[in-house]
C-alpha cells in the first residue's frame, strides 16, 4: 500500500471496523439493560410478531381466569342464599308437620301458619334480593330455557381466548327460587303448600314442601357442578398462560450469559478499534517526514 496524503485509508478501515463494533456494543447493552433479545422489529421482525400475539393471548387468558373466578363467586353467592333458603323450608315442613295432627285447635293453626307465611315472605325476600355486582340471581332473571343461551337471559361466562361455544365459554341457569315459584305459602297459587291453617291443608303442604326443597336442591346441584367445572377451567387456562408464558420468554427474552459474553468481546473490539484508528491517524504524519517536515 503506498503512503499518500490525500487518503488514510488504514484510519477509514479502523472507523469502519470501529462503527460495526460499536453498533454490536451498543445492542449489547440494550438488551443486558431491558433484559429482553427483541427491543424493536429490527432485531428480529418475525420474533417481535409471534411474541405479541403471545403477549396478547397470554393478557386473555389472565382475564379469563379472572372471569371464572368471578363466575365461581357469583356461584357462591347463589349457593349461600339457596342454603338460607333450605333453612326456611326446613322450618316451614315442621310447622305443617305440627300442623298436621289433630290435637291442635284452628286458632293454634292460625297462629303456626302466620309463622309459616313469614317463613315463605322471607324466601321471596332472598330470592329478589340476592345479587351479584348487581345482576339479580334467584328471582327468575336467568332462568331462561336450556343452557346454549338461545332461549331466556342465561349467563355467559367467557373465559377463553376465541368465541367458540365448545371451547370458551358456556352458560349458568339459575331458576327462580321464589315462595311462589317454589309453590309454598299464600303468594303461591291456590293449593297444596298454600297455607297450613287447616288440618288438611298442612297435611298436603307436606308434599308440596317435599317438591319445594327438590327442586331448590336441583337447582344447587346444577351450581354446584358448574362451579366445579369453573374450578378446572381456571386451573387449565393457569397451566396454559404459564407455559405460553415459557414459549414467550423463550423468544423475547435474553440469555444472561451469552450475551454477557456477546458484551465482553464487543467492548475488547470496540476498544482495540479506538486504539487502532488513533495509530491509523497517526501514520499519514510518515510523509511529512518524508518531505523534510
Amino acid at each position: 500500500m503506498s503512503l499518500v496524503i490525500n487518503h488514510n485509508l488504514m484510519a477509514m478501515n479502523a472507523a469502519r471496523s470501529l462503527n460495526i463494533s460499536y453498533g454490536r456494543l451498543a445492542t449489547s447493552v440494550q438488551r443486558l439493560s431491558s433484559g429482553l433479545r427483541i427491543n424493536s422489529a429490527q432485531d428480529d421482525a418475525a420474533g417481535l410478531a409471534v411474541r405479541e400475539m403471545m403477549r396478547t393471548d397470554i393478557n386473555v387468558l389472565d382475564q379469563g381466569v379472572r372471569n371464572a373466578n368471578d363466575a365461581i363467586s357469583l356461584i357462591q353467592t347463589a349457593d349461600g342464599a339457596f342454603s338460607v333458603i333450605d333453612e326456611k323450608l326446613t322450618r316451614m315442613k315442621e310447622l305443617a308437620e305440627q300442623a298436621a295432627t289433630g290435637t291442635y285447635t284452628t286458632a293454634q293453626r292460625a297462629i303456626m301458619d302466620s309463622e309459616y307465611q313469614a317463613m315463605a315472605s322471607e324466601i321471596t325476600r332472598i330470592a329478589n334480593a340476592t345479587d351479584f355486582n348487581g345482576v339479580k340471581l334467584l328471582d327468575g332473571s336467568l332462568s331462561g330455557t336450556g343452557l346454549d343461551g338461545s332461549a331466556g337471559n342465561q349467563m355467559k361466562i367467557h373465559f377463553g381466548t376465541g368465541n367458540s361455544s365448545a371451547e370458551d365459554y358456556y352458560y349458568i341457569k339459575i331458576g327462580a327460587a321464589t315462595a311462589s315459584a317454589l309453590g309454598v305459602g299464600n303468594s303461591a297459587a291456590q293449593g297444596a303448600g298454600w297455607t297450613i291453617s287447616t288440618q288438611s291443608a298442612a297435611q298436603a303442604s307436606l308434599d308440596a314442601i317435599d317438591s319445594a326443597v327438590a327442586n331448590k336442591d336441583t337447582m344447587r346441584a346444577n351450581l354446584g357442578a358448574i362451579a366445579n367445572r369453573l374450578a378446572n377451567t381456571v386451573s387449565v387456562l393457569g397451566i396454559q398462560a404459564e407455559n405460553l408464558q415459557a414459549a414467550e420468554s423463550q423468544i423475547s427474552d435474553v440469555d444472561v450469559a451469552t450475551e454477557m459474553t456477546e458484551f465482553t468481546r464487543n467492548q475488547v473490539l470496540v476498544q482495540a478499534g479506538v486504539a487502532m484508528l488513533a495509530q491509523a491517524n497517526s501514520l499519514p504524519q510518515l510523509a511529512l517526514k518524508l518531505m523534510g517536515g
